[in-house]
């Protein structure tokens, strides 16, 4: 799904007056996000799941093509936790 596909679905789903107005909310919702994930914030959707950004470390690695030895640099990575509800969603049978 994209995310003119995404806002489809929630223009069609909650009976929005126009398109325009359920991808506003939706970059409203994506734009708070990610200031909370810059900010270093951990951000928990009850039902959804967990995002949160964490530090890799430098680290020594072989560049597959040329077998050079290369060191990666430091940086930061986005996480995501599934909670309870959407684990259950997907696997309903277990």
């Amino acid at each position: 799904m994209k995310k003119t596909d995404l806002i489809a679905a929630i223009a069609a789903k909650e009976e929005c007056p126009s398109k325009k107005e359920a991808e506003k909310y939706l970059n409203l919702v994506l734009d708070t996000l990610t200031e909370a994930l810059v900010a270093g914030e951990k951000v928990s959707i009850t039902g959804f799941g967990t995002f949160e950004v964490r530090e890799r470390p430098e680290k020594d690695c072989i560049n597959p093509r040329t077998k050079e030895k290369m060191r990666s640099k430091a940086c930061k990575a986005l996480s995501f936790k599934a909670g309870k509800s959407l684990k259950d969603a997907l696997n309903p049978e277990a």
